[in-house]
């Protein structure tokens, strides 16, 4: 039963936000056949560890091969979204997974937005991109990722960030690229305190201009650090289906969310790569609802809390703002 409490969302990665009938529906368009292993006996996505849910993610996405694809990728998931009360969705682009089949950056992006103003028109829900690098694929294609953000702006693309292995290379070697794109105006997050300890997280804040953390939830581990975080008021982009899909956390008992949150830090719930992990943003409320303890207010309150946070002009802001305190 998901909870029509109005939802927003800054944390979903849009390759990983594809379906496994709608991987199998491109592969079929563009006749490509996809190694067995991909899929369990039941048709969903197989892998065991984080390294293997990375590789099959790639081969999941190479079949997102054509404009019309990103379309049908984002079109699909903000539909399902607005379905569960989403008001508001940020996707993750990777304009890597695009080039790796021969897509420019363009012919992706303007796939993208053409679901979001699909969506739009159908649904209501609002859709922005914010536009990723891939860490583990090193600081000079970063750097590259962000030229192509700043010399081709759209007015969908509201943010920059960065996904991947958190343990490859350090967050000051990826310091140039999000200053080229923090120098135009626009906001930045990046994946930290997840695979990574709280380390990763303080290495994070230190060298790059964040205004939120995707994940961040391993900056438990240090107190002095989730002080900080309360303190600057850094927007964490919480998964907990994906902690604990992932093998972050044994079990949602463990899961810090309730003690980041009393400690003052500010949280927001998302779904991540939702087919790969069971979920979906109404189930990730859901489950802060049933397993979390949050009541309706406090749900409405993390709804808020990612609409303050949200990579948007004020004008949509106070837009959505109304439809949570309506």
């Amino acid at each position: 039963m998901i909870t029509m409490v109005p939802k927003a969302e800054l944390h979903c990665h849009l390759e990983g936000a594809a379906s496994p009938d709608l991987v199998r529906k491109l592969a079929a368009r563009h006749a490509v056949t996809l190694p067995a292993e991909t899929f369990d006996a039941d048709g969903n996505f197989a892998w065991d560890d984080f390294l293997h849910f990375l590789k099959v993610y790639d081969i999941a996405s190479s079949v997102i091969r054509t404009p019309e694809d990103y379309r049908d990728v984002t079109y699909q998931y903000l539909m399902d979204c607005a379905a569960e009360g989403a008001i508001y969705v940020e996707v993750m682009s990777s304009p890597d997974h695009a080039a790796a089949v021969g897509m420019s950056y363009t012919d992706h992006l303007e796939g993208i937005a053409a679901g979001i103003e699909d969506a739009r028109s159908e649904s209501g829900i609002e859709g922005r991109i914010i536009v990723t690098c891939v860490r583990h694929l090193g600081p000079e294609r970063g750097v590259e990722v962000a030229r192509q953000v700043v010399a081709n702006p759209h007015k969908l693309v509201t943010g920059f960030g960065m996904g991947g292995d958190e343990n490859a290379f350090e967050p000051r070697d990826f310091a140039p690229a999000f200053g080229i794109v923090h120098a135009t105006g626009l906001p930045c997050t990046v994946h930290a305190g997840e695979v990574a300890g709280a380390q990763s997280v303080r290495a994070a804040l230190e060298a790059l201009p964040v205004q939120r953390l995707g994940h961040g939830v391993r900056a438990m581990e240090d107190p002095e650090l989730v002080r900080e975080l309360a303190d600057r008021g850094i927007v964490l982009e919480v998964c907990p289906g994906s902690n604990i899909a992932t093998g972050v956390y044994g079990s949602y008992s463990d899961h810090p969310l309730l003690e980041l949150r009393a400690a003052g830090c500010r949280i927001t719930l998302n779904s991540d790569d939702p087919p790969y992990f069971d979920t979906t943003i109404g189930r990730e409320y859901d489950r802060a609802s049933a397993v979390f303890g949050f009541d309706d207010a406090s749900l409405r309150e993390v709804t808020l809390t990612a609409i303050e946070a949200a990579f948007v002009d004020e004008e949509t802001r106070e837009n959505l703002r109304q439809k949570v305190v309506a």
